[in-house]
């Protein structure tokens, strides 16, 4: 194993403390697919966020004209599972840290 300068060393502890650290936000993104349905798309933003009709549908329609789009913010942990959550729903999803998003 190969020894690491001290300075090195912090520099890498640091990047990886910034990478996981709790008080940076994780965002989730629903992304545009030719597979499902605008209607059901709002559907499952209502039925896993507790959105109203008309947030998921303004959700929706920003994932079908934009692309893309932010459906939750929270921790990592809470991204991956909202991320899980919506891949069993058949959506394409994925997390990525707040301060990189969109």
């Amino acid at each position: 194993m190969v020894k690491l300068d001290d300075k090195v060393e912090t520099k890498i502890d640091e990047a990886i403390k910034e990478i996981f650290s709790a008080d940076k936000p994780w965002v989730t993104i629903v992304w545009d697919d030719p597979v499902n349905l605008m209607t059901y798309v709002t559907y499952v933003l209502m039925e896993l966020f507790g959105y109203t009709k008309e947030k998921a549908h303004e959700l929706m329609m920003k994932v079908h004209t934009e692309g893309k789009a932010v459906v939750s913010t929270g921790s990592r942990e809470e991204m991956e599972h909202d991320v899980a959550r919506l891949h069993e729903y058949g959506l394409w999803a994925t997390l990525q840290r707040g301060d990189q998003a969109l």
